[in-house]
């Protein structure tokens, strides 16, 4: 089941394949337990309880899924909207409207910055230091491109802006980051 192509492990989840769902589940709950727990800033019964109702309504609405080419776009945009409606019903906001602009703060910790061993951790505490100093977005982009592994196209999807404007803060924020100076030499070896 781990050798299927995303069309083929969504095709059989929707024909009602567990053994699909399982394997969805298996690669793709850690990835996006992570990413909730950012978004949530780090409340891990909200981003827990938010990500297992996320997959039982995948699960229960399997056969109305659209047809994919790309699971991991799709399920990172699904899950962000499901735990935003979360985060705004348990802090009595307003309705969730996708079209607004809902900015996350995001905080790189030391542990999400480890890139290669041989890195001290003085360098890693500047580099966390930096990175928590870019605007919210920036760091958003950020961290689905290199800690989720997401291409710009996915990004775009995630946020649900166009593709120049991930472009345009993904190149904002390794501009600022090597601005400066005591960074660019850790940076040589990252980025």
């Amino acid at each position: 089941m781990n050798n299927l192509t995303d069309y083929d492990l969504w095709a059989s989840l929707k024909s009602g394949d567990l053994k699909a769902f399982s394997t969805l589940f298996k690669i793709y709950y850690p990835l996006l337990h992570n990413y909730g727990l950012k978004l949530s800033n780090y409340n891990e019964q909200l981003t827990e309880d938010c990500l297992q109702e996320f997959f039982l309504y995948v699960y229960e609405h399997k056969e109305n899924l659209a047809n994919l080419n790309s699971i991991k776009p799709y399920l990172y945009v699904s899950f962000r909207r499901h735990l935003f409606r979360e985060i705004k019903k348990a802090s009595k906001m307003v309705n969730y409207d996708k079209n607004e602009n809902f900015f996350v703060e995001i905080n790189f910790s030391t542990e999400d910055l480890i890139i290669q061993q041989e890195i001290d951790a003085l360098k890693h505490g500047n580099l966390v230091k930096f990175l928590n100093e870019l605007p919210s977005r920036q760091k958003e982009v950020l961290y689905l491109k290199y800690y989720s592994d997401l291409n710009i196209d996915e990004i775009a999807k995630v946020l649900e802006i166009n593709y120049q404007s991930v472009l345009n803060l993904i190149h904002k924020g390794i501009k600022k980051l090597r601005q400066n100076t005591s960074l660019n030499e850790l940076l040589k070896d990252i980025i």
